[in-house]
């Protein structure tokens, strides 16, 4: 039986009417006579305006051919034909486009939406299983690219969410009406989302017109997952009259020497064909173009500087950058053009405020920064404890609290002030934890008055799961301890700390919220946060209620958050 669903990657493309002249008129003339396009009008099969072009990119003879007779005296001669489709559907207002084998080369750049597959996921994907992850660092060129085939969370990766830009994200995709659960309702697919959205999509007609509505109606209806809306925290800015600014400052600097403010940056999404490339051809104010085995900086700041000021920025957006899979460098040998600017990546500042220009848009990172850490401490302070503590009775001291615990919560060990010593910790050794919880959950407790407080219990989070990882002396230590205080529950034999709970107290009791913990305190929970999450351990802040008499044996008082 013919599979119902095939991965493809959805565009959606902007600006572009509903109708199918629209779609025609915004393809490149010259790609599509290289294809020998032919057009085909699907509109009765697939019930809206739709446009198919089918052709191939051909050369009579491949371009290893000519090194193969070099290197082994062999005449050999073999041609290259490869297909291509591009099917362009309007659905509700919306213009999409598919490309199968090689027509996804035919979808104008131009026209992609550039947030579109990434918009989708940061809805729908499982953030307990991301798979790959691709984040840029402004200000010096870097792409980080992060692949977990067995799917890992999100915030074990490291992003520094107010300060990275995510370029693309891929999970698990469950939980929505679409053709590929139609065979098993528990069916679970993959989807990954850049500029495009890459997933399996139906076959038949109605299928497909039926999952695009269904991811439309997910990017019409839908909020971010908590755990990724951090990914919209820094979008492209549009101000226009910031963006004017920007650009007069960027073109004076590329008037100026070369001083690391401008870098290289390879455009997000076509990593695959700037990997296949073997020489980069580029052209700046119609010059002869220069051919080199990279995208050349030198070549392009060297050009811009020689324009009058007001020209330079308008020269690079007109230059262009062609990538060729073969030396030779041939027509038949083109893989993809943009324009130069797409390439650039740029600082830029207004005042105290930092700007970035990256694949052509301008963005503003340090607007991102408070909302970023806003979202990450609402993220980390929970409102549904994976502990249940007692109430704190006001009065008590830090320690008494801790000590108190086993008695009315049957399975937790207190360690407070109880130090692991090790040959590097000979002193007074390591307070691995306040308290461990019945499922080995370390639990650092705190009555703070000040942000200082909770800045040495963030630190000794971390000294603790550091000394844990690292250090088999320490590690042996804490499990005898907690065999001898807990007999019969000794630690699972290869341990190592998978949770940290930070149990807050606040002065005079009030509740823990991201409103309520001290500005400070919350910069260093984020950062204590990202630490111990890249080391693969679960961070949870949860606030314990105060009481102004002691809890009786019978009442229970659980944590609020």
């Amino acid at each position: 039986m013919a599979p119902s669903t095939s991965k493809r990657t959805l565009y959606r493309l902007t600006g572009v009417a509903p109708t199918v002249d629209a779609m025609f008129d915004v393809l490149d003339p010259a790609r599509l006579e290289a294809v020998g396009a032919e057009l085909h009008l699907p509109e009765e099969r697939l019930g809206v305006p739709a446009l198919l072009v089918t052709g191939s990119f051909e050369q009579p003879v491949a371009s290893w051919c000519d090194e193969i007779n070099r290197t082994t005296g062999c005449e050999v001669s073999r041609p290259v034909n490869r297909s291509a489709g591009l099917l362009m559907l309007a659905v509700d207002g919306e213009v999409y486009a598919i490309g199968y084998d090689q027509g996804f080369r035919l979808v104008p750049d131009r026209a992609k939406d550039r947030r579109f597959g990434l918009s989708f996921v940061i809805r729908r994907v499982d953030p307990a299983q991301i798979r790959d992850l691709v984040s840029h660092t402004p200000g010096g060129g870097r792409t980080d690219i992060t692949l977990v085939p067995g799917g890992a969370p999100v915030w074990s990766l490291g992003v520094q969410e107010h300060a990275q830009i995510v370029r693309r994200l891929g999970g698990r995709l469950d939980g929505m009406q679409l053709t590929i659960g139609q065979d098993s309702r528990t069916k679970v697919s993959s989807v990954e989302g850049g500029t495009g959205l890459r997933m399996r999509l139906g076959v038949d007609a109605e299928d497909l017109v039926a999952d695009i509505r269904a991811i439309a109606h997910v990017l019409r209806e839908q909020v971010p997952s908590p755990e990724l809306e951090f990914v919209e925290h820094i979008v492209p800015i549009a101000d226009g009259d910031i963006i004017t600014r920007l650009e007069e400052r960027l073109d004076h600097l590329l008037g100026a020497e070369p001083d690391g403010r401008i870098a290289v940056a390879v455009p997000s999404d076509h990593w695959d064909e700037y990997a296949a490339a073997q020489t980069f051809a580029t052209r700046v104010n119609r010059s002869e173009a220069t051919f080199t085995d990279d995208f050349s900086l030198e070549y392009v700041l060297n050009r811009a500087r020689v324009h009058r000021p007001g020209r330079r920025l308008a020269a690079l957006r007109d230059g262009t950058v062609t990538l060729y899979a073969h030396t030779r460098a041939g027509r038949d040998d083109v893989i993809w053009t943009s324009n130069v600017l797409r390439w650039i990546e740029a600082e830029v500042a207004l005042g105290a405020r930092r700007f970035f220009l990256l694949d052509g848009q301008w963005y503003e990172i340090g607007e991102a920064y408070l909302e970023a850490i806003r979202s990450q401490v609402g993220r980390l302070i929970t409102r549904t404890p994976s502990v249940d503590l007692p109430a704190w009775v006001l009065g008590d001291t830090e320690r008494r609290y801790n000590e108190s615990v086993p008695d009315v919560r049957p399975g937790y060990v207190c360690f407070d002030r109880d130090n692991v010593r090790t040959a590097l910790h000979r002193g007074n050794g390591v307070e691995i934890c306040d308290l461990l919880s019945p499922e080995n959950v370390l639990v650092m407790v705190k009555r703070a008055k000040g942000s200082d407080a909770l800045s040495h219990l963030f630190g000794q989070a971390v000294v603790a799961v550091q000394t844990l990882l690292h250090s088999p002396e320490a590690m042996d230590g804490f499990a005898r301890k907690v065999a001898a205080a807990r007999p019969g529950r000794a630690l699972p034999d290869g341990f190592r700390p998978s949770k940290v709970v930070f149990a807050i107290m606040l002065k005079s009791g009030t509740g823990l919220t991201a409103d309520t913990l001290f500005p400070f305190s919350q910069v260093t929970l984020v950062q204590t946060a990202k630490i111990l999450e890249a080391w693969g351990v679960e961070v949870e802040v949860v606030g314990i209620r105060a009481t102004m008499a002691p809890p009786s044996r019978t009442g229970i008082r659980h944590l609020a958050a």
